[in-house]
């Protein structure tokens, strides 16, 4: 990461919201509890991206479904092909007999992305989706 100037800032929190938070971090070993609010500011500002702007963005579309439903193949694989711009890679697993799950790799402009769950959502015979937006590009 390029050298970035820090800046130094006091929040108020309720004791047993920040104890609890120490726990949390602590048991993820963190580094220190300034690293853990970075991570959070970042975090949030993912999603906020992914929903009020058109930025650069990577996600993770992870999609649950029965692989023995009539359909659901393709029109898993043309709502992708649909979107092959903004698609890095997609892993298909077994998870049992009838049971798959999928995960998608996306960057691109996070309306684009957007588009592309929106028309994953409209398939019938997701079990589960869930989008993972990781940091703006």
């Amino acid at each position: 990461m390029p050298s970035e100037k820090l800046v130094r800032f006091s929040i108020t929190v309720p004791e047993d919201l920040l104890s609890e938070f120490e726990t949390a971090y602590y048991a993820e070993n963190r580094p220190n509890r300034s690293e853990s609010v970075r991570s959070l500011m970042r975090e949030y500002l993912s999603g906020e991206r992914w929903r009020c702007s058109g930025g650069e963005i990577c996600a993770t579309i992870t999609i649950v479904y029965d692989h023995h439903l009539p359909e659901i193949t393709r029109s898993l694989t043309s709502a992708q092909h649909d979107s092959g711009d903004v698609i890095i890679c997609a892993t298909h697993v077994h998870l049992n007999h009838h049971t798959c799950l999928e995960c998608v790799i996306t960057k691109g402009n996070s309306q684009d992305i957007q588009k592309l769950v929106e028309a994953l959502r409209k398939i019938r015979g997701i079990k589960s989706l869930s989008v993972n937006v990781t940091t703006e590009i």
